[in-house]
C-alpha cells in the first residue's frame, strides 16, 4: 500500500513544484494571508475533503475520513512569508516587494496538498482519519498555532506530526530528536529614561547611552554567571537606539532582544532577573526604566513514543543511514503549541544543495531549497499515516488470526 502511495506522490511532483513556485511568487505576511488560504481551501474541497476556514484566524483545517474507524492523525504545514526582499535570480522570484518565502513554508504547503490528494484517493482503505493543519502566521508571535488550537483544530486528534525543510542539512536526510528539540523564544523591550544635555556638560545629565551599555553588559552575565551551564539559555540584544547628534547626551534609550530557553524554570528566572538588573542599574544612576517582556512560542519537546514511531517507520522506509539524531537548536517554532496539547513530534527534512544555490541560511534574502525535499517530506508523512491507519489494523488482524489458529491447534 505504501509503495502505491509513494508512486502516486511521485506523479504529483511537478504539481508540487508548480504550487511551490506560485506561492513563492505571491507571498503573504503573517496574519495577512488571504490568497494562500483561499487556494488551499478550494483545492481541498475539490478533493471532497471536509474543510473549515478561518480557524484561529486564517488557518485551514481539512479532514479526510477513512473507510473504517481508528485513530485520528494530524499533519501540519505553515504557509506565511517574511518581510524580506527576495534577492534570488530565479524565474519564480517573489513579485511582492519586501516580502518573500525565506523559510520554506511554500514547500511545506505544497507538500501537504499533494499528500492530501494521495490520501483522499485512498480514504476507503484508512482505518481512521487524517486532519490537515494548514497553519497561518508561524513567523510572528503570538503565532497562528495557539489560536488554531484554541479554535478546536486538534479536537479528536490522537497524535500530530510536522516537518520543516532545512537548507543547512545536505539533501537526502531526516533529522530528529526525542525530547527538547527547539527552544522557547521570548522577546523584550527595555526603555531607559535619563536626562539629556550638552556633550560638554555630562555632569548635568543622566546619560541614557552610558547606562544602556551597562545594562547590555550585565545581561550577558545573567546567562554566563547565573544559569546552570547544563541548561541552555541565550540572551541576545538585537537593537540599541539612542541619541541623534554627536554633541548631545541622549536622554533616553531603547534596547530590544530575545531570550531562548528550554527549561521553564530557567525561562522564569531570566524574566525575573532581567527586570531586577535593569531596575538596579538605572536606579544606581538616577534613571528610570521600563521592561516589557513578552512570552513567545513554547519549546518544541517531542514526545518519546511518537518519536520512536517516527524512527522505526523511517528506518523501515528510508533506511537507518538517512536518519540523523541531532542536538537541540535554539531557534523556535510555534509547533510547540500543538504538542503541548497532543502527543506528537517535529522533524526536519534536509533540503540543502550548493549546486542549486540552496546553501543560504533560513531568513536570508537568497534563501532557497532543493525542491526534491518536498517529495521526501511527503513520503515521510505518508509513511507515518500508513503506520497508524494501515499497519496497525493489519497487525491486529494478523494477531487475531494467529490466536484463532493456536486455539484450534490446542
Amino acid at each position: 500500500m505504501l509503495g502505491k502511495w509513494n508512486q502516486s506522490l511521485e506523479g504529483l511532483y511537478d504539481q508540487m513544484v508548480d504550487w511551490r513556485r506560485d506561492f513563492h511568487m505571491h507571498p503573504e505576511l503573517s496574519f495577512q494571508e488571504v490568497r494562500t488560504p483561499n487556494i488551499i481551501a478550494e483545492y481541498l474541497r475539490s478533493l471532497g475533503i471536509e474543510v473549515k476556514t478561518g480557524v484561529g484566524g486564517n488557518g485551514i483545517v481539512g479532514t479526510i475520513r477513512g473507510g473504517n474507524p481508528g485513530k485520528t492523525i494530524a499533519l501540519r504545514a505553515d504557509f506565511d512569508a517574511l518581510p524580506i526582499q527576495d534577492e534570488k535570480n530565479v524565474s519564480y522570484k517573489s513579485t511582492v516587494p519586501g516580502v518573500m518565502h525565506a523559510c520554506g513554508h511554500d514547500g511545506h504547503t505544497s507538500t501537504l496538498l499533494a499528500v492530501a490528494k494521495v490520501l483522499s484517493e485512498n480514504r476507503e482503505h484508512l482505518n481512521g482519519n487524517v486532519v490537515l493543519l494548514h497553519q497561518h502566521a508561524e513567523e510572528l508571535a503570538p503565532g497562528g498555532a495557539v489560536a488554531m488550537v484554541e479554535d478546536g483544530a486538534l479536537e479528536g486528534v490522537d497524535a500530530v506530526f510536522g516537518t520543516h525543510v532545512m537548507a543547512n542539512i545536505p539533501f537526502g536526510a531526516y533529522a530528529y530528536r526525542s525530547g527538547p528539540m527547539m527552544a522557547a523564544g521570548d522577546s523584550f523591550v527595555i526603555k531607559i529614561q535619563g536626562k539629556g544635555g550638552h556633550g560638554a556638560a555630562p555632569h548635568e545629565t543622566i546619560d541614557a547611552i552610558a547606562i544602556g551599555t551597562q545594562v547590555v553588559n550585565q545581561l550577558q552575565h545573567l546567562v554566563s554567571r547565573q544559569i546552570n551551564p547544563l541548561k541552555p539559555a541565550v540572551v541576545s540584544v538585537g537593537s540599541f537606539h539612542a541619541g541623534g547628534a554627536p554633541n548631545v547626551i541622549a536622554d533616553s534609550a531603547e534596547i530590544t532582544g530575545t531570550v531562548r530557553t528550554f527549561d521553564p524554570e530557567v525561562r522564569n528566572y531570566i524574566e525575573k532577573e532581567m527586570k531586577i538588573i535593569v531596575e538596579g542599574i538605572c536606579g544606581a544612576f538616577h534613571a528610570t526604566s521600563q521592561v516589557s517582556y513578552s512570552r513567545g512560542y513554547p519549546a518544541v519537546v517531542n514526545h518519546e513514543k511518537e518519536t520512536e514511531v517516527f524512527v522505526s517507520v523511517m528506518e523501515k522506509f528510508a533506511g537507518e543511514d538517512r536518519l540523523v539524531n541531532i542536538d537541540p537548536i535554539m531557534g523556535s517554532e510555534d509547533f510547540g503549541y500543538f504538542i503541548q496539547n497532543k502527543p506528537g513530534m517535529f522533524f526536519f527534512t534536509a533540503a540543502g544543495n550548493e549546486d542549486l544555490g540552496a546553501c543560504y541560511p533560513h531568513h536570508h534574502p537568497r534563501f532557497d531549497f532543493d525542491e526534491r525535499a518536498m517529495m521526501h517530506a511527503g513520503q515521510a508523512f505518508l509513511a507515518i499515516i500508513h503506520h497508524y491507519l494501515i499497519e496497525k489494523e493489519v497487525d491486529k488482524v494478523d494477531l487475531a488470526v494467529q490466536a484463532k489458529a493456536q486455539s484450534m491447534m490446542t
